[in-house]
């Protein structure tokens, strides 16, 4: 799903629905517990200036999308700006939105188009609300549990581990503070998977100045150890 809204004050609204959308949807089971992959991709941003990114694509590449475009009616609140004869640049706007539907109709790519009056709370919460239950009946439609979100939590676990490990990783190099020591070494010290060990210790090294990194031919021969700052 592709979605683009020709209004500067809208730029964050695509983000939004990313979150919103592949998160709730986002579910390897149903509610049965059967194997289904569920879920639908959410990229765009901010229309005319932005869609440069994708449209050629859009346009030509694979088709399997669909596009969202959200126009903004009131162009501004002040005083009419012109950018050239008796043209705004909420002109531009709205040409660069219907030539651009125009465009990928041409070459059958479907789309639809949400018109709201200006931006302001009442019709962001309009869009807000209008998605949030399109969301919730697709998760009907399909059988699974929008509201929960394993995957998520999935990164989290590994990242509080991934942390205590680094304060293990640094009680090491303290407790040898004379001797520099591979990432190998500290791993085999505290049980712990190599890799892990190698790249926190870079990460220490690019952060800490007490930690200073001697290297070898090989990057795994490298030699980390911890002084004075």
């Amino acid at each position: 799903m592709v979605v683009l809204p020709y209004k500067d004050r809208l730029e964050l609204f695509t983000k939004y629905l990313q979150q919103l959308v592949m998160e709730s949807l986002g579910k390897e089971k149903n509610l049965a517990g059967e194997i289904v992959h569920q879920g639908i991709a959410v990229y765009g941003n901010k229309g005319s200036t932005d869609q440069h990114s994708y449209v050629q694509q859009l346009r030509d590449g694979v088709l399997n999308f669909f596009v969202t475009f959200v126009e903004v009616r009131n162009d501004r609140s002040g005083a009419r700006f012109e950018v050239e004869d008796v043209i705004t640049s909420g002109d531009y706007f709205h040409g660069f939105l219907r030539g651009t539907r125009s465009a990928l109709y041409e070459k059958g790519r479907e789309s639809i188009a949400m018109s709201i009056p200006k931006v302001d709370a009442f019709n962001i919460g309009l869009l807000i609300a209008l998605y949030e239950r399109a969301v919730g009946f697709y998760s009907s439609l399909v059988n699974i549990n929008a509201y929960d979100q394993p995957g998520v939590e999935a990164g989290k676990k590994p990242a509080s581990k991934l942390l205590q490990l680094q304060k293990q990783v640094r009680a090491q190099l303290a407790a040898d503070a004379d001797h520099g020591k591979t990432a190998e070494e500290i791993a085999r010290s505290i049980d712990a998977d190599p890799e892990d060990v190698f790249h926190l210790l870079r990460h220490l090294a690019g952060n800490d100045r007490t930690i200073t990194v001697t290297s070898r031919e090989g990057a795994v021969d490298d030699r980390f150890s911890v002084g004075a700052s």
